[in-house]
């Protein structure tokens, strides 16, 4: 008989890892042992993909290479070519990418090879073509010829070059290169868990992210930035009406979305950056409406429930803000996690072992089989 089990897993350590690691009770948030506060706009993206896919942070030489190694990879094979208008057309953005996902291992060259070398190639596409997925995705289905990458541009600034059709500022591409940090690893989340549990059967990178990206799609999970979105624009009149929504919707039962965490029983310090971002990027523009809401909201919820905001609440604002849709939300949180999560699987396929948890059986005993006329 199994040990009594923990709901949800709460509190069960279920793997061990060096690529990240959360302080809940004070709310900190370590890559590699880096503090995310010391490297939260001081590193890019691609530095933080050579500290979780690598090990380190890296050099000049490294990053160049790197930087090398993920413009050659900005592209999509035939198959997922082919498949791309048929997912279009009748899927919603978090389904079509997940198969579009999926599809890109049919014409991976290390397809069939979970060597570390392997999976560090693979992992290495990954990072690069998700963005590409999903700029070619909303070019597809609004109808406008798909924006070439600009080489002088890294992950952030083409994504935004290539969503808004607009040349990003220099301070958007560097806000943007910080939501990508900050969303890059979190520890054993449910999409991370998902991709390790697939990856200890063996089977491929492809076939762990795939999973991963299912799990990501779940409003408890990555779907949250969309739903606080949907929140913040629902909302009629002045920053005065937030306190009057808020309480109507908690007397009613009803969840807001970005408020608490499973791990943190303080501040997400992720949440601490994306709310000055949301303030600045509101000032840039000259309207600050939902970041006005924003702060409305989050100290109404604070002094009504003793809750804190998440990372998902303030990135939904500061998403808005550099003109991303609110539908691209999830897959925009996928194109910063895959660097987390493909570090997870070639951690995983380094040091493998099968998780099998048990589990608590509550069902009846007891029972014998009869007849099927005498049932």
């Amino acid at each position: 008989m199994a040990e009594k089990s923990s709901r949800g897993l709460a509190d069960v350590v279920a793997a061990t890892t060096s690529i990240s690691d959360i302080d809940g009770e004070s709310g900190r948030l370590f890559y590699r042992g880096y503090d995310i506060h010391d490297i939260a706009g001081r590193i890019s993206f691609e530095e933080c993909v050579h500290l979780l896919q690598r090990g380190d942070l890296p050099t000049q030489q490294g990053l160049d290479d790197l930087e090398d190694e993920l413009t050659a990879a900005r592209q999509i094979g035939a198959t997922t070519e082919a498949l791309l208008p048929h997912v279009v057309r009748a899927a919603t953005p978090m389904e079509a990418l997940r198969t579009l996902v999926s599809s890109l291992s049919v014409d991976d060259p290390d397809a069939g090879d979970s060597s570390v070398e392997a999976d560090r190639r693979k992992a290495t596409r990954l990072v690069a073509q998700m963005p590409i997925l999903v700029a070619r995705y909303e070019a597809a289905r609004t109808g406008r010829a798909p924006v070439e990458s600009d080489p002088d541009l890294g992950i952030a600034g083409n994504f935004l070059w290539q969503i808004t059709g607009r040349y990003p500022s220099d301070r958007a591409q560097d806000l943007f290169d910080t939501c990508l940090v900050l969303h890059a690893d979190h520890t054993m989340n449910a999409s991370t868990f998902t991709a390790r549990v697939i990856a200890a059967t063996l089977s491929d990178m492809h076939s762990a992210i795939t999973g991963a990206m299912g799990a990501l799609r779940g409003p408890l999970h990555g779907g949250a930035n969309e739903a606080v979105m949907n929140t913040l624009t629902s909302i009629e009149g002045d920053v005065d009406a937030v306190d009057g929504f808020v309480r109507e919707e908690l007397s009613a039962g009803r969840k807001l979305m970005g408020f608490g965490h499973r791990v943190y029983k303080t501040e997400d310090p992720r949440a601490t950056h994306l709310r000055k971002m949301s303030e600045e990027l509101g000032e840039l523009s000259g309207n600050s409406r939902y970041y006005e809401f924003s702060r409305r909201m989050e100290q109404t919820v604070f002094d009504t429930k003793g809750l804190y905001p998440n990372v998902d609440f303030y990135a939904a604002s500061v998403y808005h803000a550099l003109g991303i849709p609110t539908d691209l939300f999830t897959p925009v949180f996928a194109i910063s996690r895959m660097s987390g999560w493909t570090a997870h699987v070639i951690e995983q396929h380094e040091d493998n072992r099968l998780i099998r948890p048990g589990s608590e059986y509550t069902g009846p005993t007891g029972r014998r089989w009869a007849d099927i006329a005498e049932r």
